[in-house]
This record gives C-alpha cells, structure tokens and sequence, in this order.
C-alpha cells in the first residue's frame, strides 16, 4: 500500500488550521496536505468549543484525508490519531497518557491534547480534515485552566521541540493510517486503543449529548469505534456522540 504523501503548509498565523484545511480540500488538495499554524486565533476543539493556541505554545496542525475505507469506518480514524500521539509522547518524552473516549488525550486526569475531525464535500469526493492539537509548554492555556488541562512541559519538566514533534507524530500517523486501511486494520486499531485507553472498559462514566444524559459502565467499542455503555439496568447502549465525564465513586465514609 502506498504511503501517505505528505505536503506542509507552515503559517505564523491562522484562525483555525482546520478550517484551512477544509478551505483547501474543497478546492482539491491531495490526501496528505498538512496545515500547521504557530497560533490560531479562533482555534476549535470538539462541540463548538475554543481551543487556546497561543503562538509557539503548543502543536497545532491539521491533515486533508482521503481515505479509502468505507465513510460507516472513518470514525476510527480519530483513534488511529489518539494512538500516533499516545506513542509518540510515551516514545519521546516516557509520558503515559490515557486515552479518553472518543478523542482526547489526558495526563493526570487533565487534557494534554485533542483531536477534531470533520468531513467535508470537495471538488473531487467527500474528504476528512483531521486536526491536532497538543499542549507542549506550561503557556499553552490561561491559568484558570490548570485544573482540567496540561502540557508535555508541565508533566515531564521537558520543554519538546515542536518541529521534533511534529515531524514525529506525522511519521507515527502515516504508519497508523496505512494499518487502519489494511485488511483487519480497523480490528488492529481497535484492539491497541483499548490497551492504551482506561475508558475503553470498566470506567464509570456519563454522557452527554444535548438534552440526553447516560450513566454507566464502559463495555468496550464497537466495530465502527463507538462505545458501548451499560447502564444500571443491566443494558447496553451504542454511543457515538457526546461529552464524556468519569464518574468517581462516591466517599461512602462521609456522614
């Protein structure tokens, strides 16, 4: 299987690498055009949310994807690029993170890094715009964010190359992809993501997705990469939207 030619695209500034991205694959571009910013002024993230990409702070590159799987399996690709990045940090920095459903990766129980895909109609096919953003230094967010988010700075008292990063994490993504689109890569993909995430399994957990709220166990992924939760009423319910929170048991010590 061919590899996955790459072609970069470096600004100092952008508002959002992912909708460059986008902009540029309804206009054409090939599988493999990447778009990486310094800064974004209006940065994204899943649910409509901001993304805080202050200049120099962090990783913030998107990928034009044309993948050559069925559309019912490009959820999956989220993940392949939950795994590139949990390697690659685990790799060059000894940091584990935890990988939490369905695409944030997570160092002390605090974000590090997220994953934003998006399809998008082009000229030439539907195509998938996949965008990455990592925390690399302690300035990458506000400090009223220090409770819920990291940096690989803060976490291993290394400040990482973000060129070394990048150029890592591309080669990472390109091994993974090329697995994904593999026969049996989505079977492989799935396999290694629940041996890298806590929430694959046994995590309590609740959903939300609009008005709907679900509480329950974790019970593994399906084919297609969504997630199964059971319920206290002993049932499974198939997600594939929504905002994930664990669940800590409750302190039954307390009067």
């Amino acid at each position: 299987m061919s590899e996955l030619a790459l072609q970069i695209l470096r600004f100092d500034s952008l508002p959002s690498t992912n909708l460059e991205a986008a902009r540029r694959a309804i206009d054409g571009a090939a599988e493999g055009l990447c778009v990486v910013a310094s800064e974004q002024t209006a940065g994204r993230g899943r649910l409509h949310r901001l993304w805080v990409s202050p200049k120099g702070a962090g990783l913030y590159f998107s990928i034009v994807l044309r993948p050559r799987i069925p559309q019912s399996s490009w959820p999956l690709i989220p993940l392949t690029a939950a795994l590139a990045v949990h390697d690659v940090l685990l790799e060059g920095y000894s940091l584990k993170a935890d990988i939490k459903w369905p695409n944030d990766i997570l160092s002390s129980n605090r974000k590090l890094c997220g994953i934003l895909a998006e399809t998008v109609d082009t000229t030439i096919g539907r195509a998938l715009v996949l965008g990455i953003g990592i925390n690399l230094t302690s300035s990458a967010f506000p400090p009223e964010l220090h409770e819920i988010a990291t940096s690989v700075q803060l976490e291993t008292g290394k400040v990482p190359g973000l060129e070394n990063v990048l150029q890592n994490l591309l080669l990472a993504f390109q091994q993974r992809y090329e697995m994904l689109q593999s026969l049996r890569g989505g079977e492989e993909i799935l396999l290694e993501w629940s041996v890298r995430s806590s929430y694959a399994s046994g995590k309590r957990i609740r959903v939300v997705n609009g008005q709907a709220v679900l509480e329950g166990m974790t019970r593994g992924l399906e084919s297609d990469g969504a997630l199964r939760v059971e319920t206290d009423k002993g049932e499974i319910e198939i997600v594939r939207a929504g905002d994930v929170t664990e669940l800590r048991p409750l302190d039954v010590s307390r009067d």
